[in-house]
């Protein structure tokens, strides 16, 4: 690998908490990864322009609105529409298991419910990179 994985951690919405995405972005960090993160209050459109502005392998959307069924389903179709169907889509937060499901469905990847490990988040991300993205 030529570089490293290049992540975007977003908060979006008016979710105003975001003491688990910092987390898990100095988690990512001190995993190896370049971590990019938006701050809070973003819009779909704003998370996509980031990541195809910083060329990102991965977008880590960290939810705990009640928002999810409206924002991961948005975010996919703004990757779709611009061509960035190699860029994995995976976050957290307040998520019921069958909404995670039905998201899994339309093309997001893994999402982590509170309680996960940072490491066991930082190897997904790294195993699917490995497997979807040339290096």
């Amino acid at each position: 690998m030529n570089r490293p994985i290049r992540v975007l951690v977003a908060k979006v919405g008016l979710d105003g908490h975001d003491r688990g995405a910092k987390i898990i972005a100095t988690a990512l960090r001190d995993a190896g990864m370049e971590v990019i993160y938006t701050g809070l209050r973003q819009t779909p459109e704003m998370v996509v322009n980031a990541a195809l502005q910083e060329d990102v392998d991965a977008i880590g959307v960290s939810i705990l609105s009640g928002a999810h069924m409206t924002v991961f389903p948005k975010i996919i179709s703004l990757l779709k529409e611009k061509g960035m169907n190699d860029v994995l889509l995976t976050g957290g937060g307040i998520i019921p298991e069958e909404d995670m499901q039905t998201l899994q469905a339309l093309g997001v990847g893994n999402l982590f419910a509170p309680g996960t490990t940072t490491s066991e988040i930082a190897d997904y991300i790294k195993g699917w990179v490995k497997e979807n993205r040339e290096f």
